[in-house]
């Protein structure tokens, strides 16, 4: 079972532990100043019930009238030494004389057998008579013992009223400061609460919601409220990043299920076509079959391109054989390439930028893979411009980098086109025909993966009307410097 407390709320609880300390230190502090007051009045009585009865044992026993006379006359001075009760006994304890003051009764004194029983040379003690409490001192004297006596009502009734006060002062002292603690654990806490409000929307699902500047960045409260809000914002960007995953994972998805789809079904109704006897001559069969296997090469294709895909966002470093290579080799055998393809196009081969001859640009990398990204870029130019468009290659270091660029005049491209260019099962023209051996819009989304796992960037620069500049950047070899 939960404790009580704990289903009290935190300003509940701090309130009841500051009142429950208050009130111990109150009454602490109550019962030391009554006690210190007490002993105070006890010394005093003490003192001068001592004095007294070594100043009274120096007279002749026959000078105290005998019995338990009352005196009036005398009374101001029994008060002034604060002994209203004297007594003189014999060496057989036989009271021989006495006096007290005519305030006093003869039934609230104490009786002679109590007195009889103080040691002499004894310390101070207490006697009852009836309700009250009597301090006596008792000391030798010439032939017998002289005893002093004075009542403690006094001292007892201002120790009560001391503490009575107390008690009233105590109370009254407690309620104004539980009051005003009520108060001040309010404000104090009300940062707590705008943080639980801010909570609660978030859980509400606002993620946008932060907790405000409830208070000084050095302080408790300001403290929490910034790592809170460091939280907060590490949480959005990984839900946003969650949501953004899970989107690109279901067009992924689609789109996979969409391009292994159309292969399969050419070659199932092609199957088909053959099971039904529809390929009644050889020659029908020959092109079912030629069919067949065009779309098993271009379904193969695309499995690899998926699987390669795969294996660079799973451990890029993996698929790479590195060894120290010049991207200028990249470049020559890219001039050739385009010319193969397309004889009648201008090619220029240059420096980054269309400046200056092209430059030595050597790298740490795996030549195949960045072959397969020039190849790409080349077979991109070539598809996306008439023929006979001007395409430059580009070849050397900038900004402390190695680059490889393939440019060309072409229709260019618009800004959301060039967004997403390099998106996976991305096409910018969705209204061209697909052949049967048309890409399946993986090609620059492979690029870009190997040219990232060489740690450099394959960049864009593109316009309407402008051609296309794809870029190849990567570090360039550290050469030791000692190296002869």
């Amino acid at each position: 079972m939960r404790h009580p407390l704990r289903r009290m709320s935190l300003r509940t609880r701090l309130l009841l532990i500051t009142a429950g300390l208050l009130l111990a230190g109150l009454t602490l502090i109550s019962a030391v100043v009554s006690d210190s007051l007490e002993r105070y009045q006890l010394d005093r009585i003490d003192t001068q019930l001592r004095g007294f009865t070594e100043l009274v044992a120096r007279v002749p026993a026959g000078v105290l009238p005998a019995g338990d006379p009352r005196t009036t006359s005398l009374d101001p001075a029994l008060d002034l030494i604060g002994a209203p009760y004297v007594l003189y006994l014999d060496a057989n304890g036989a009271v021989t004389g006495g006096i007290h003051s005519s305030r006093l009764a003869a039934e609230t004194l104490p009786s002679p057998e109590d007195l009889r029983s103080l040691p002499v040379h004894g310390a101070p003690a207490d006697l009852r008579a009836g309700s009250e409490r009597w301090r006596a001192v008792a000391a030798p004297a010439p032939g017998g013992t002289v005893i002093a006596a004075a009542p403690l009502a006094e001292a007892d009734a201002l120790i009560s009223r001391l503490r009575l006060s107390s008690v009233l002062t105590g109370s009254a002292l407690l309620v104004l400061l539980t009051g005003a603690g009520w108060f001040a654990l309010r404000g104090g806490l009300r940062p707590l609460r705008r943080i639980e409000h801010t909570a609660a929307a978030i859980a509400g699902g606002d993620l946008s919601r932060r907790v405000p500047g409830i208070a000084a960045p050095g302080t408790e409260i300001g403290r929490l409220a910034v790592s809170l809000n460091t939280m907060l914002g590490q949480l959005e960007r990984a839900f946003a990043d969650r949501t953004a995953s899970e989107a690109r994972m279901r067009t992924f998805v689609a789109d996979v299920s969409h391009e292994l789809r159309t292969p399969l079904f050419g070659i199932k109704g092609t199957a088909e076509l053959y099971r039904m006897g529809a390929l009644a001559e050889q020659s029908d069969v020959d092109e079912a079959m030629h069919r067949i296997d065009r779309e098993a090469v271009r379904l193969a294709a695309l499995t690899e391109d998926l699987l390669l895909l795969a294996q660079l966002d799973e451990a890029p470093e993996a698929q790479l054989d590195r060894a120290p290579m010049d991207l200028r080799t990249l470049a020559g055998d890219a001039r050739h390439s385009l010319r193969a393809l397309d004889p009648s196009r201008p090619i220029e081969l240059t420096g980054p930028g269309g400046e200056g001859m092209p430059g030595p640009a050597p790298v740490n990398g795996d030549e195949a893979r960045l072959r397969q990204v020039v190849t790409n870029l080349v077979g991109n130019a070539v598809a996306h411009t008439p023929p006979g468009t001007a395409v430059r290659v580009g070849v050397g270091t900038a900004g402390g980098r190695a680059v490889l660029e393939v440019a060309d005049e072409g229709p260019g491209m618009t800004a959301a086109q060039a967004k997403r260019v390099f998106d996976r099962f991305y096409r910018a023209d969705r209204s061209r025909a697909r052949t049967a051996g048309a890409d399946a819009g993986l090609g620059l989304a492979i690029a870009r993966s190997l040219t990232r796992a060489h740690d450099g960037e394959l960049e864009l620069e593109t316009a309407v009307g402008e051609g296309a500049c794809f870029r190849i950047v990567v570090p360039l070899l550290e050469l030791s410097a000692d190296r002869e």
